[in-house]
């Protein structure tokens, strides 16, 4: 046999073409592998995007509701307006906005100069409730609106995504069905400066869908949420109203620690390193130009004075503390201490007087404890009978004693009751009492990871705390159950706070802090839940 006969054998030929068949076997199950996988990853895409497109269905769905029932609250509005005959249009304009606010536009000369908006107004409201006007009077009045219109619209549309995310956080918020979990979620928005709020354990794309919301819930955020957003288009900026001048500012023995008005408002007290209390007339520093204010009343302590507190009831009572541990009462018209607490063995940082029962003190302390007094019979008795100085000193005693692991750093009774008390500590806690038992905290909160420097209550079932860890965080009180609570409401930030107490205050919504980047005042509002405005020296 020859080699060409050789090579053409079925013996040879036939592994060939086994190995040919193998080799395409293979291709082929190579590209049906590819095939897979491309088809795998085409229907992850459409998973993806499916999931986004039901949560856009969701959030779209939702928002129709909502829109559905602001424009039924306004026909509703309209339609009481219309039943009443006694109310015109312009009654109606007045009934169914929000307050008017009045903007100076620089020319004092005319009172027609200021020009009146009403915020979240639709330029449509101004034609249909300007009928009674003639001609001019409805061209001026138009203009005026319409100007104060596209000024708030420029604005609301430079912060359109703050505001977006802050609806959406508001529309979100829980509430609480009695039996049912509470389901939270948030938003992050930020402003140019860095400012972010958020809640806790939460995300923006997690936004529940339509049959997570209960009924009451779809309605129950407009009107928070609309007094926000007035708020926030009815102010630009912060100024400065008046200076108080001292004298030699930059002296450091000038370090103010603590500020309280009196409950008219009328007057304030400051005190500080200087080991004084002044109280000056607020009408005094704000409308006469001075170079130097000088105090109404001024009254001396023996230590540096930590915080001072005035009586809500009693307008002539101040209440102080100091460096030395002593907290004492004093009687401003007298300019003299009428009583002083020596029960604390460490700095006593701050006090704090019961607006429901201005009888009632609390002082917290260096010395891991919170004290509470009663200023009663003993004040007055005191203040009648010319007593030795002595006998002042050892006139106060406490009637209760909470003992706690870490220094007290700020102590405050809610707004409508004597029975409890909140108070924050260096161990980075809020802790939460029912006055009738001292032994164990009705509730812990638990969310900073620093010393909590400052608490307010908001109302009567919310707490704000400030801590040295650049937050603010707002507590749900109604939550004490179980006793430990680590979901705060609301996380507030972008001051700057990593060491010292920056202040802290609340008033009709709004919250305002220090920060230590030369930001004087950073402000939130609970209503919309976002940073608002600041004020840099």
């Amino acid at each position: 046999m020859g080699s060409s006969e050789l090579l053409q054998s079925e013996f040879l030929n036939e592994p060939r073409d086994d190995l040919e068949e193998r080799e395409a076997a293979i291709e082929l199950r190579e590209r049906i592998e590819e095939q897979e996988l491309l088809l795998e990853f085409l229907l992850l895409i459409q998973q993806r995007k499916q999931e986004a497109a039901d949560k856009l269905q969701d959030t779209i769905s939702f928002l129709c509701a909502d829109i559905e029932e602001v424009m039924k609250q306004q026909a509703l509005l309209k339609k009481k307006g219309g039943s009443c005959p006694e109310m015109g249009k312009d009654d109606l304009l007045m009934s169914s906005l929000p307050p008017m606010n009045i903007v100076d536009s620089g020319d004092s000369t005319s009172l027609g100069s200021r020009k009146r908006f009403r915020p979240g107004m639709q330029i449509q409201n101004i034609e249909e409730y300007d009928d009674n006007l003639d001609d001019g009077q409805k061209s001026d009045t138009l203009n005026e609106n319409i100007g104060s219109l596209l000024s708030k619209s420029s604005r609301l549309m430079k912060n359109f995504k703050k505001l977006e995310a802050a609806y959406f956080l508001t529309r979100c918020r829980p509430v609480k069905p009695s039996g049912k979990p509470l389901i939270r979620h948030s938003t992050i928005s930020s402003d140019g400066k860095g400012s972010i709020v958020l809640t806790e354990r939460s995300s923006v794309n997690n936004l529940a869908s339509k049959e997570q919301y209960s009924e009451g819930r779809q309605t129950g955020w407009i009107n928070p949420f609309l007094e926000g957003l007035c708020k926030y288009l009815s102010f630009s900026k912060l100024k400065v109203k008046a200076d108080l001048k001292q004298g030699d500012l930059l002296n450091s023995s000038n370090l103010v620690c603590s500020l309280s008005f009196d409950r008219d408002g009328e007057f304030f007290a400051t005190a500080g390193v200087n080991k004084k209390i002044k109280v000056f007339e607020c009408d005094t520093i704000i409308n006469e130009d001075r170079d130097i204010h000088y105090p109404v009343v001024e009254m001396a302590s023996r230590s540096k004075l930590s915080s001072i507190c005035w009586n809500s009831y009693i307008k002539s009572q101040i209440a102080s503390s100091n460096f030395e541990g002593v907290v004492q009462v004093w009687d401003v018209t007298r300019s003299q201490a009428l009583m002083e607490m020596r029960e604390h063995e460490r700095r006593v940082w701050s006090i704090d007087y019961s607006s429901a029962d201005p009888t009632m003190l609390a002082s917290g302390s260096d010395d891991s404890s919170v004290k509470l007094w009663s200023i009663n019979q003993a004040i007055l008795f005191l203040h009648l009978v010319d007593v030795s100085f002595e006998t002042k000193r050892t006139a106060g005693v406490s009637i209760g004693t909470i003992k706690t692991k870490a220094n007290v750093c700020c102590v405050q009774f809610p707004l409508d009751s004597s029975r409890s008390l909140a108070f924050g500590s260096a161990d980075h806690k809020i802790y939460y009492y029912d006055l009738r038992n001292l032994k164990t905290p009705l509730c812990t909160f638990i969310g900073h990871n620093k010393t909590v420097s400052y608490i307010k209550f908001v109302d009567a079932t919310s707490i704000v705390s400030a801590s040295t860890d650049n937050t603010l965080k707002l507590w749900d009180l109604s939550m004490c159950t179980p006793r430990v609570n680590d979901t705060p409401v609301q996380s507030f930030t972008g001051h700057m706070n990593v060491k010292n107490f920056v202040g802290l205050s609340v008033s009709d919504g709004y919250i305002a802090t220090g920060s230590e980047t030369n930001e004087v005042l950073l402000t939130y509002h609970l209503g919309i839940s976002m940073f608002l405005l600041g004020f840099s020296h």
